[in-house]
């Protein structure tokens, strides 16, 4: 995004993305108190963005708020890690299902060239934790909502989107103790070629998998950690 762009751009809307990131990638350690003064000097924001910001992530689930206490990065759980898991297979499933039935030829070229961006950057990085990786992390996640594109819901892939972004702070949470990093490529390869295919209810069922595993995995690391709870 160039200068100029940037400037276009409310400070409220800046100040919610670089807060959403921070909190995503767990800069902000979960249940950590989301000081004003803090805020100010880590994003150079002054209080009034900052707020709003602050009130659309509690919307997000992403901030909790108490009224005599003040702003939280929302707490982990591994209970909250399953109601994200099933939200996601119901809503993802449901839209890679439309997306199947009524994606066009763009669609499938959108997937064709996402697929292609993640597979350079793991060729590229080799063995090692890719899940903390920026450029990784927005490719994997391109790559999921390219999937769904061909759904013609946009509230359902603006859902399908918020929660594979919930998801996304409990697997980088989880890489820290991980020892041993699962590249997916295998996975999101086989996907890619049913969902091409057209093979409707072979794809719903990987897909399904592959979050189920990933949740999974998750959660037997974060099961083993004191702090979540």
């Amino acid at each position: 995004m160039g200068a100029k762009e940037v400037l276009d751009v409310p400070l409220s809307e800046q100040a919610f993305q670089m807060l959403r990131g921070k909190i995503l990638r767990c800069e902000y350690e979960p249940g950590e108190k989301l000081k004003m003064d803090r805020l100010q000097r880590d994003l150079g924001f002054s209080s009034s963005p900052l707020r709003e910001a602050l009130s659309r992530l509690a919307m997000e689930g992403l901030v909790s708020n108490d009224d005599r206490r003040g702003f939280f990065a929302a707490p982990v759980s591994l209970d909250d890690l399953r109601e994200v898991t099933q939200l996601r297979l119901m809503l993802d499933c449901e839209a890679l299902g439309e997306s199947i039935e009524h994606g066009d030829d763009q669609w499938e070229a959108n997937i064709v060239a996402a697929f292609h961006w993640l597979s350079k950057i793991e060729a590229r990085k080799g063995d090692g934790p890719l899940t903390l990786d920026a450029e990784w992390t927005m490719r994997h996640k391109d790559f999921h909502m390219a999937l769904l594109g061909g759904c013609r819901s946009n509230k359902l892939n603006r859902l399908s989107s918020a929660l594979f972004d919930q998801s996304e702070r409990y697997r980088r949470l989880s890489i820290r103790y991980r020892k041993e990093p699962r590249h997916k490529a295998a996975e999101h390869g086989q996907i890619m070629e049913v969902v091409l295919a057209r093979h409707k209810e072979q794809a719903v069922a990987l897909l399904h998998d592959h979050i189920s595993r990933t949740a999974d995995n998750v959660a037997a690391v974060l099961g083993k950690v004191s702090s979540v709870t």
